[in-house]
């Protein structure tokens, strides 16, 4: 018996990821993603992101193929053989970090992010925040447009584009990245358990707005952040044997 029973598909709205899907869909049978035990996305890793918060909260396999730009997160694609290929797929289990907020009017705030959490400043001033974890202030001031926490497999976007570490799937970590630090200057950051507990304070938050984001959902006007790896929420990624998530990120280490 087949490992994957009902498949849906699932396209971004450019031309080349509908047309793939069309394709598809004529060729093999499939179900409403609600019904399916495995979703086929096709585009590249916006869509990736999109379709792993849509089942959040009912997680399913995913297995995508890019017909998108970069598409790290995604198979080569291919419009044949493709029931072999997801019996075959290797699993790349993830866990979404949880970021709480409460904003400057005393209102909470809940979101989940698969790449990363990050805090940003909202005027021309830089954020002055306070950083904790689990509890021990570890970093009384720091200056700079904002700071990030990103998951291993959020390691490889935007924390790399600011200057943080790639992190090996497997490697049990969460990477704390400033974003232009101004002072302390010499400071690049730090590598935490992924059992951490983060906390960031925004001093001087009414003269100094700072937005919090988590993936793509930003709230405005943050006084305090908290975030920490969901480990209750298992996502899992499907990739063809030797492009697995663990080999791309290593791949990357190398340029």
């Amino acid at each position: 018996m087949a490992l994957f029973q009902k498949i849906a598909f699932v396209a971004s709205p450019t031309g080349h990821a509908r047309e793939a899907a069309a394709a598809l869909m004529r060729r093999y049978d499939h179900v409403p993603p609600e019904e399916a035990d495995v979703v086929v996305a096709l585009g590249g890793d916006g869509l990736m992101l999109q379709v792993l918060h849509r089942f959040m909260d009912n997680p399913k396999p995913i297995y995508g193929m890019n017909r998108g730009t970069v598409g790290f997160l995604m198979n080569e694609f291919r419009d044949d053989d493709l029931l072999e290929h997801l019996e075959t797929a290797h699993r790349s289990v993830i866990h979404p970090l949880v970021m709480d907020v409460l904003d400057t009017e005393g209102r909470s705030h809940r979101a989940r992010a698969i790449n990363e959490v990050y805090l940003l400043r909202q005027t021309h001033q830089t954020a002055k925040l306070k950083i904790a974890v689990d509890g021990n202030v570890r970093l009384d001031l720091l200056i700079a447009d904002g700071v990030l926490v990103a998951t291993a497999a959020g390691s490889t976007a935007y924390n790399l584009s600011v200057g943080g570490p790639i992190l090996p799937l497997d490697a049990k970590l969460l990477a704390l990245t400033p974003i232009s630090a101004f002072r302390p200057r010499r400071w690049r950051g730090a590598l935490l358990p992924d059992y951490a507990r983060i906390r960031i304070d925004v001093l001087d938050a009414p003269h100094r707005p700072v937005a919090a984001v988590a993936d793509h959902t930003e709230f405005r006007r943050v006084c305090t952040v908290e975030t920490s790896l969901d480990r209750a929420t298992e996502l899992v990624l499907l990739h063809d044997p030797g492009h697995s998530l663990d080999e791309r990120i290593l791949r990357e280490q190398f340029g």
